[in-house]
């Protein structure tokens, strides 16, 4: 079957394209998801029953190999109808490997995979009402600093096969009935104190749940900071201790090199993080900066920042600087500043020694030939060894043409991939080497080489490097260096958005997009641009874990994050967006006042400013309406408002209008005090004597989740563009706001939360809205 064959059927299991891609690179999961649907046959699958498939073949051992057929009949019949009881299955199947002609007791299986029970929403309302009720005098002491996964923990020990989505959305209706809404105080960090407050009582008496809660530690592998994640929820090696890591591969030098790296190291903890330099961070590099800076300061260690700069082709100084200033935005120094190219002398005498042994070889055949499935294997891999050297040597000394010739290393990758290569040709100068080389190593033999020379002790990468491990250890092995050990994390990627440098340039050079930093992008230059806080972004990270899974979020997880912290740290000030004035006919005083007003209302503590009150004042359009709906609030003609801060409320007594558009121009009002009149239902903003600037708000640049996606976007990423991503105003604010520099962040009462654009000057301010005050409900 071809690639392409394979890659619609994938497709028919509900993979997006991209999906489909990212599995036929995984040899394993090809090989057993064609065995399922070698089963399946043309059987029509039930809606889910695809991803079932896929969730079995990327989990099945090998040992398993004989029991997919009855896996696969039980997800298409669907007996085995969720992740959780496929799961059951696997784990029942490894614990009673049967002996050959021995049958499995299917009646056992069937209850160790939960077949056929149903759990009713009656049930799971009951038991969650239960477990509330136990934690209700915590609940009420800590609110929703509450680790509510205790009692998603304690239901689903009593209701093993009950659903999780339906757990957590019974247990956020139960706590939102005892609690009510989210207050202010409810948003802010919990205090140490808290934090150690998780022994609930109940009618005076303590209910024991220290069990509870370490299982629920476990549950849950996100953190509220990148400090706590590191030391409560990572588990690696100790330095030294390699050979305890599953997957490492043990030869007769080990125990020396250790102790050589260990006496090296002082038994210090040592990570990297490495960049290529041909592009602009984004949200998923934020992760991995986080993981491997957190770790290392976690445990007292060091980062190295080390460029990744083998392919000079698309390096360029600026992509040098903006990764260091990006790493140091969000808060860390590397330990050093390193470059694959200060080991190009060393990575090439290695190349010499694996010739030597007969591990490497010089081969012609193109990138075309080697690309693709199957390959046809090299005509050249038993060429003699003095050949390939001599072959290698008229490589380095520039006497071979580019793509005629590459160096490739004699094994194979857990992907299938055969003989991948090492070095290729590139008449190109280097960022840093000048013209001293025209060959140049790939990532592949470059990566664990330059890591046993840095001494790392932690080599972390996202998944996709997980069919690189082999080659990784085999690599050092072959050459007999310090082999580090290789984790793997599940990559962070955002809905709605794009990453590729490729893709964004295209973005660029439309015109859909300003530059690498435009607002509407994901790209870490982007989001502070926008006014994304670094800790809010590395709060996001902590919270996404560092678990196996690809994780793909929507950009509402990150934004909840940006108000935890603005929330607190972002001073209000009054503005108002769409101006509409209004002349108070009976102000009450004989010329301009100064009030002063609190930076933060709900600690007065924290500052105040000052702002002026004038007979002229400027309200939000959207505040007053000629003819109201039912439940409508704010000014009306019959219905008063008050103003925030001013102690005053309002009353209109004439509207004057466009003669042409019959719109509203002007409001004549009376006002009167606060303290005097009849309780007002809502206040609102306002401005008087106001300076003026631009404002831009920004949404979601595409329509739809995916969309690089062919299925979800047929005409590709650049017909899934939102019109409305961006709209341009000119907003009114009080001079409180006069003086301001670029980055510095705002929470415009009753608006959202915005920040000072670079594109600002002394005469001319822009702010960008970061995020508004609450969740969009079109982004959950």
């Amino acid at each position: 079957m071809t690639e392409q064959e394979l890659l619609i059927q994938f497709q028919t299991l509900g993979m997006g394209e991209q999906k489909a891609k990212e599995t036929l690179k995984n040899a394993n999961v090809t090989k057993n998801l064609q065995m399922a649907l070698a089963e399946v046959k043309n059987l029509p699958l039930g809606e889910g029953v695809g991803m079932l498939l896929y969730h079995m073949a990327s989990k099945i051992k090998p040992q398993l190999a004989s029991d997919l057929p009855l896996l696969t009949r039980y997800i298409v019949e669907r007996k085995l109808d969720t992740t959780l009881r496929v799961d059951a299955a696997l784990e029942y199947l490894m614990k009673n490997i049967q002996k050959k002609g021995v049958a499995i007791n299917i009646q056992e299986f069937e209850e160790a995979c939960g077949v056929g029970v149903v759990v009713t929403p009656e049930e799971i309302e009951r038991v969650v009402q239960e477990q509330v009720k136990l934690f209700k005098d915590v609940l009420l002491e800590q609110r929703y600093h509450f680790n509510a996964f205790k009692i998603m923990q304690e239901v689903r020990g009593q209701l093993k096969w009950a659903d999780a989505k339906s757990v957590k959305a019974a247990i956020d209706v139960e706590i939102f009935d005892l609690l009510g809404p989210k207050t202010d105080e409810d948003l802010k960090p919990p205090s140490k104190t808290e934090k150690k407050k998780d022994k609930p009582t109940t009618n005076g008496n303590n209910v024991n749940v220290s069990q509870l809660t370490n299982a629920s530690a476990e549950s849950t592998d996100g953190a509220n900071t990148i400090a706590e994640l590191m030391q409560k929820k990572v588990h690696f090696h100790a330095p030294g201790e390699n050979y305890k890591t599953d997957g490492y591969v043990i030869t007769e030098h080990t125990e020396r090199l250790l102790k050589e790296h260990l006496k090296q190291t002082g038994g210090r903890v040592q990570t990297r993080f490495p960049p290529e330099p041909n592009g602009i961070l984004h949200i998923g590099h934020a992760k991995a900066i986080n993981i491997n800076f957190g770790y290392a300061a976690s445990k007292d260690g060091v980062c190295y920042l080390r460029y990744d700069d083998t392919n000079p082709e698309k390096e360029e100084e600026k992509f040098f600087v903006g990764i260091l200033d990006m790493v140091e935005w969000l808060g860390y120094k590397p330990y050093k500043i390193t470059h694959s190219s200060d080991n190009f002398q060393q990575l090439y005498e290695w190349a010499l020694v694996l010739i030597r042994k007969g591990l490497a070889y010089v081969c012609h055949q193109g990138a075309d030939e080697m690309k693709g499935f199957n390959p046809k294997p090299s005509p050249w891999r038993e060429r003699p060894i003095e050949e390939s050297l001599q072959l290698f040597e008229d490589m380095k000394n520039g006497k071979i043409d580019e793509g005629a010739a590459t160096l490739r290393l004699k094994l194979t990758l857990e992907e299938g991939k055969v003989d991948p290569v090492a070095y290729r040709i590139k008449f190109i100068p280097h960022h840093r080497t000048g013209n001293d080389w025209c060959i140049y190593p790939t990532y592949d033999y470059t990566h664990c080489l330059c890591d046993s020379i840095e001494n790392i002790t932690h080599s972390l990468c996202t998944k996709e490097f997980q069919s690189r491990r082999s080659s990784y250890y085999w690599l050092c092995n072959a050459l007999d260096i310090y082999c580090p050990v290789q984790w793997e994390y599940g990559r962070l990627n955002m809905n709605y958005a794009l990453v590729s440098k490729r893709k964004i340039a295209k973005l660029i050079t439309s015109g859909i997009v300003s530059d690498w930093d435009d607002p509407r992008l994901f790209t870490l230059t982007a989001l502070r641009r926008r006014g994304f806080p670094a800790e809010a972004i590395n709060n996001f990270c902590a919270q996404m874990g560092v678990t196996g899974a690809q994780i793909s979020v929507d950009p509402g997880m990150l934004e909840a994050a940006v108000r935890d912290v603005l929330n607190i740290s972002a001073p209000r000030r009054l503005v108002v967006l769409e101006p509409l004035k209004i002349t108070l006919t009976n102000f009450p005083h004989d010329k301009p006042i100064e009030l002063e007003v609190p930076n933060f209302p709900q600690n007065p503590e924290l500052g105040s400013h000052r702002i002026i009150l004038d007979r002229i004042i400027y309200i939000e359009q959207g505040d007053f309406k000629l003819e109201p709906e039912k439940g409508y609030r704010r000014l009306a003609i019959n219905q008063t408002v008050g103003l925030r801060h001013a102690g005053l409320v309002i009353s209109v007594n004439e509207v004057i209008r466009n003669p042409q558009t019959g719109g509203v121009l002007e409001l004549i009002c009376e006002c009167a005090s606060a303290e005097k009149a009849e309780k007002p239902k809502a206040f609102i903003q306002w401005v008087s004597q106001p300076v003026k600037f631009e404002v831009r708000l920004y949404d979601l640049l595409f329509r739809h989740k995916n969309p690089e996606d062919t299925n979800e976007v047929p005409g590709g990423f650049l017909s899934d563009i939102n019109p409305n991503s961006l709209t341009i105003l000119e907003a009114y604010a009080d001079r409180a706001l006069s003086n301001v520099k670029v980055y510095d962040k705002f929470q415009f009462e009753r608006i959202g939360f915005f920040s000072v654009d670079p594109d600002s000057s002394k005469d001319y301010v822009v702010f960008n809205r970061t995020v508004g005050l609450k969740e969009d409900a079109g982004k959950k």
